[in-house]
């Protein structure tokens, strides 16, 4: 059974593991421009540790599969994660992904360790279809370090004879290629890491085309119910008045996008930090692992379920997690499904766009990438439709026409909400507006003849403390534009730099 989103009345905050994550002072967020990723590793009993590193300039996923080893762990940005045979599978989910480096490095040499979750951590997240009844679930695979053990070992889930399952990757750094345990492994999960030569960077999918074309027929036919996004009434309507019956945020609005939308996870797992094993963030694990500290993975989805439903009283989209006692639990996958349900998409629905840096190709816009990418978020193709709300200078244009003035409207309501990475702002606020501010840039919005409609307050340690905002209506020109601005010309950002480490 899928549970819906519903009012701040009938939340049940203690049940999901968003409203855990929310209690958390920080997280890693995909802010997709963050200078300095931020992560937060948080223990039962509050932050065990907060740890910044300043991950260099690279502004957008390397453009080959993968890249050449950095001399030391420290300036490495680059992993490698080892898919097991039959991924899709009940096995496979249980058998656990190692992470390594690329090129030859082992783990350490590399610093791509769970260690370094941090840094360089990698999330596995599978959602799963009964094609029968309808019904969704969620299971988190266990990542562990090359040449290491779990904690625990990972929960065998039971899966419906008839499942379609869709796996999704995230990562802590820049580049994580997907390397197959098995000649065979990959092609047996449909598994996709981008374009040839030209991988995505943080993300990649298993299976999402098969996932969502399956769940959308569902859908039509009326045999899978995705729930209504829900309604709040705290946020203020561009009007000035207190929104009764306001959509609750998806991740397809234009309120909440950022220059990378749709990516990463929303992934816990615990670590024992005496032994450097990972295990699967359930409860029965927690309760066994004295000392734990838990990992996450910064993404869109993650600053919506996590950060803004709470604060606007909303509910994520939840499914039972079967590695959990199917305790509820959000997912990228629910997510999706829940944008883009018919009645939820927005008015305006924002689709990953060309300029987006992880379907970029030699810092050029790339359909066919960008295709690829949609396609295995169930996302429609580029096209003369698409393009109204996605094209690169249109997704500019909306960005700042739509999401400047939501911010500005509802200063009150979200400056009273956490900050997802303090060290990008001191609450939710001011956390959007500088993620909005270094979003333009890394956009090459400039290009299309647009201004900046942030400035920002910063204090000394470069978080953003207050913000002014610019409503005026603005209209994009040079709309043939088809590159970016050099990485030079580029504030540099490392996809967990900016708040956007793969998702914020």
């Amino acid at each position: 059974m899928v549970t819906g989103r519903r009012s701040a009345r009938r939340r049940r905050a203690d049940r999901n593991r968003g409203a855990r994550i929310a209690a958390i002072l920080a997280i890693p967020v995909a802010l997709g421009l963050l200078i300095g990723i931020v992560i937060v590793v948080f223990g039962g009993h509050g932050i065990s540790d907060i740890s910044q590193t300043a991950l260099g300039a690279s502004a957008s996923p390397s453009a080959s599969g993968s890249t050449a080893p950095a001399t030391t762990a420290a300036a490495n940005v680059s992993c490698d994660i080892i898919v097991p045979a039959n991924p899709l599978s009940a096995t496979g989910l249980a058998t656990p992904y190692q992470l390594t480096g690329t090129g030859g490095m082992t783990a350490a040499q590399s610093g791509c360790t769970m260690t370094n979750a941090a840094n360089l951590g990698a999330f596995v997240q599978a959602t799963i279809l009964n094609t029968r009844t309808g019904a969704l679930s969620v299971y988190d695979p266990l990542v562990i370090t090359q040449g290491t053990t779990p904690a625990v070992a990972p929960v065998v889930p039971t899966l419906p004879a008839n499942a379609i399952v869709t796996i999704d990757f995230g990562f802590n750094g820049t580049n994580l290629t997907q390397v197959g345990a098995t000649p065979t492994a990959l092609a047996q999960g449909s598994c996709v890491n981008g374009t040839a030569g030209s991988i995505f960077g943080q993300v990649s999918f298993c299976n999402g085309i098969n996932f969502f074309n399956t769940a959308h027929r569902l859908e039509a036919q009326g045999r899978l119910v995705v729930p209504s996004e829900g309604t709040s009434g705290k946020i203020v309507a561009s009007g000035g008045a207190l929104g009764t019956g306001q959509a609750c945020p998806v991740t397809h609005n234009f309120d909440m996008i950022d220059q990378d939308q749709s990516d990463n996870v929303t992934t816990l797992y615990l670590l024992n930090p005496a032994t450097g094993q990972t295990a699967q963030d359930t409860t029965a694990n927690a309760a066994n692992i004295p000392g734990s500290t838990t990992l996450a993975n910064g993404s869109d989805n993650i600053l919506v379920d996590a950060f803004m439903d709470p604060t606007l009283g909303c509910t994520p989209f939840q499914a039972p997690d079967l590695a959990n006692n199917n305790a509820p639990t959000s997912s990228q996958a629910l997510d999706e499904l829940l944008a883009e349900k018919p009645g939820n998409q927005p008015r305006i629905n924002a689709l990953v766009p060309e300029n987006d840096p992880m379907v970029l190709v030699n810092n050029a816009f790339n359909a066919q990438k960008d295709n690829l990418y949609r396609a295995e978020l169930g996302q429609p193709a580029v096209s003369a439709q698409t393009n109204v709300s996605s094209a690169p200078a249109v997704y500019c244009q909306n960005m700042v026409n739509i999401q400047t003035p939501f911010l500005a409207a509802n200063q009150t309501v979200l400056a009273t909400g956490q900050s997802p990475v303090t060290a990008i702002g001191n609450n939710l606020l001011t956390f959007l507006a500088n993620r909005l501010n270094m979003s333009f840039t890394n956009l090459g919005c400039q290009n299309f003849g647009l201004t900046n409609p942030v400035t920002v307050t910063l204090d000394g340690n470069g978080a953003a403390i207050a913000a002014t905002f610019t409503t005026t209506v603005q209209k994009a020109t040079n709309t043939a534009a088809a590159t970016m601005p050099t990485q030079g010309q580029r504030k540099g950002r490392n996809h967990h730099q900016l708040m956007n480490p793969a998702g914020m």
